[in-house]
């Protein structure tokens, strides 16, 4: 029997509910979990933080499908057997071309422009010999971890918008060094794959009935507006409904 798939935010409730009464009976000082109030804010928080980055990867997808109507074509040639249906958990996951359009959005056009780390020790990089103190903070660039050469294998031009990338070379595929669009580590972004998931379900759906068009050099000149998160400068398309 298939088990069935329970989302975070459903486990926050359902644990709640199952520890509130045995941690009723507890003193203060020895009563474990989430209250309900940070149980609220945890949520509260997933759905905030979740917004500005999921729409603003959203635009990203559009913009280069406006683009690149041949991957569109591709996308669509995936979704067909599913005749424009709702789609199930497994059948979006099931979407490996679609998986490989939204890593190459994620690298080209990650939502944030890095994070940053503070050392907690002493440590020295390995190939420069940088002496780094505790306390110091590193800044994590995604941008330029995308199109490090060093990290990526020489079949397609790193500035270019090119899926077939991860399909072409099985080490781009796991690439977990260079492609950390929610960082890495244990303090990586813990809605990911909340995050992912929601942004794979909108844009099949919508592939499954339009296809965007390029609103001309000028209009649909994409580029960067760097506010919160990093968001199409220049976007405007055309949309055709299938």
């Amino acid at each position: 029997m298939e088990r069935k798939r329970t989302s975070f935010i459903a486990s926050l409730v359902t644990s709640l509910q199952e520890d509130e009464k045995l941690e009723a009976t507890k003193p203060e000082e020895e009563k474990k979990g989430l209250s309900r109030i940070e149980v609220m804010n945890e949520m509260l928080s997933f759905l905030a933080a979740g917004y500005g980055t999921t729409s603003t990867a959203l635009s990203w997808f559009i913009y280069f499908m406006s683009k690149n109507p041949q991957i569109q074509k591709k996308i669509k040639q995936e979704l067909s057997e599913y005749h424009g249906q709702r789609l199930s958990i497994q059948q979006v996951e099931s979407l490996t071309y679609l998986d490989c359009v939204l890593r190459e959005v994620f690298r080209l056009a990650g939502p944030v422009t890095g994070t940053v780390r503070t050392l907690t020790a002493d440590d020295q990089l390995p190939k420069s010999g940088a002496q780094l103190k505790k306390g110091d903070s590193v800044m994590i660039t995604f941008y330029t971890l995308a199109r490090d050469k060093r990290y990526w294998a020489d079949l397609y031009d790193l500035n270019e918008f090119h899926p077939e990338r991860y399909l072409d070379d099985p080490e781009n595929k796991n690439n977990l060094s260079a492609l950390i669009p929610f960082g890495g580590g244990h303090r990586q972004c813990m809605g990911q794959d909340l995050a992912r998931f929601e942004l794979k379900i909108i844009c099949a759906r919508l592939m499954q009935f339009v296809t965007f068009g390029d609103g001309g050099p000028e209009l649909n000149a994409g580029g960067y507006d760097v506010t919160d998160t990093i968001k199409p400068k220049k976007l405007a398309v055309t949309i055709t409904f299938d």
